[in-house]
């Protein structure tokens, strides 16, 4: 047998698998580099661009995970995760949604992107179709194509608050259709899908017996509203992703979770142990401590931090003349509408760049609809940096 690919000579173009060709990578990784040669050479660049929280990760987790390598916690856990983190998590189901979840549905994972790749593993065979919103987070559409699955995205308005209607779901929905994907908050846009409209959606693909995939990795950061899960909604046909980098602030601990209806726990489980054996050991330690009330209340205080941000952004930017339907719910972005200002949100964002030294994220890289008319603003910095950041960009814009 000769194979169609043959051992690459140093200097050759590498031969890529076909599905690379619709991996696309992140646009705002350019400005990112960009803008990080120039802190290098030393122009102070307000960055807003980056979707991570400014914090480090509470003291209480901080010290839970060196007290794990100290007491040599340091071998393989069982592949669905320590037992005592996933039992911590249905507790705190239990104490913050008065939500019973059992601990048996509860899978750990390598973050909430392990996550995805496990329940689309168990749910997706070449062809099959999974819905979701566009504009979205790009890696969603990426996982699915990586497991030969179709990424159908439905274009959602700023008049619809960037939410699927359960109209949309149901109008294209087909005999290839697996499941839908929403996130609530969502990236980029901080729009909360409340308990109503997900029972709408949960009911439109329960019918066809397709699955709901719920991301809620923003879940804990939500402002002037409950805070909600879709586990509410019941068991059947429906898989919640969370994570413990964005509300509990433990982005480089690579730690997250999914609950599952019950009898897909066994295909998680055995595909688990294929892909990643099991997510780190220091890091599922260290989360134990996630849900200490001391380290609750840091969290709520960051959270009403992020609030003030969210507030001042928003009020700035609608006064510079950027168009933001509502305040966002939740998470820490802000997707502004820049029809103002220019055609092409990418051209917009370097300029900005490189003449106000202001870093943010086209609306490119969140999908395709409408997306040289947006630009995402993360309030993942400080007020004083923010404030500075829209001196500078009423300064550009002048």
């Amino acid at each position: 047998m000769h194979s169609t690919k043959s051992m690459d000579m140093p200097g050759n173009k590498p031969l890529l698998s076909h599905r690379m060709a619709g991996i696309e990578p992140f646009h705002v990784m350019d400005i990112l580099a960009k803008a990080r040669q120039m802190d290098a050479r030393g122009r102070d660049v307000v960055h807003m661009e980056v979707g991570e929280p400014d914090f480090s990760s509470p003291q209480p987790v901080i010290d839970a995970g060196i007290r794990s390598l100290q007491q040599g916690q340091t071998h393989y856990t069982p592949a669905l995760g320590l037992p005592e983190l996933r039992q911590a998590i249905s507790d705190y189901y239990l104490s913050r949604f008065d939500v019973s979840v059992d601990a048996s549905r509860i899978v750990v994972t390598p973050g909430a992107s392990g996550a995805l790749q496990l329940i689309l593993g168990v749910l997706i065979d070449p062809g099959d179709g999974v819905l979701m919103a566009d504009p979205g987070y790009p890696c969603n559409r990426h996982m699915v194509r990586m497991f030969g699955g179709e990424a159908v995205s439905l274009g959602v308005k700023t008049s619809q608050d960037f939410a699927l209607s359960n109209d949309q779901v149901i109008r294209n929905w087909n005999s290839q259709t697996r499941a839908l994907m929403v996130a609530s908050p969502a990236n980029p846009t901080g729009r909360l899908l409340s308990l109503r409209q997900l029972q709408f959606l949960y009911e439109a693909v329960r019918a066809p017996d397709g699955m709901l995939i719920v991301d809620e990795i923003y879940q804990g950061l939500v402002y002037d509203h409950p805070v909600e899960t879709a586990l509410k909604l019941g068991q059947d046909n429906l898989f919640v992703v969370n994570s413990f980098s964005k509300f509990f602030g433990m982005t480089g601990w690579r730690l997250g979770w999914i609950v599952a209806p019950p009898e897909y726990v066994p295909a998680l489980d055995r595909l688990a142990q294929n892909i990643f054996l099991a997510a780190p050991t220091m890091a599922q330690y260290a989360a134990l401590a996630a849900f200490q009330s001391d380290t609750l209340d840091i969290l709520e205080q960051r959270r009403l931090v992020f609030q003030e941000r969210r507030d001042y952004l928003y009020d700035a930017l609608n006064d510079l003349g950027f168009r933001i339907q509502g305040k966002p719910e939740g998470a820490f972005y802000l997707y502004a509408d820049i029809s103002a200002f220019s055609r092409d949100s990418f051209d917009f964002a370097r300029k900005l760049l490189d003449k106000a030294a202001v870093a943010i994220t086209p609306g490119r890289d969140f999908g395709s609809y409408r997306a040289e008319k947006f630009v995402r603003f993360a309030y993942t910095t400080d007020l004083n940096r923010l404030k500075l950041g829209i001196e500078r960009i009423a300064a550009f814009l002048d």
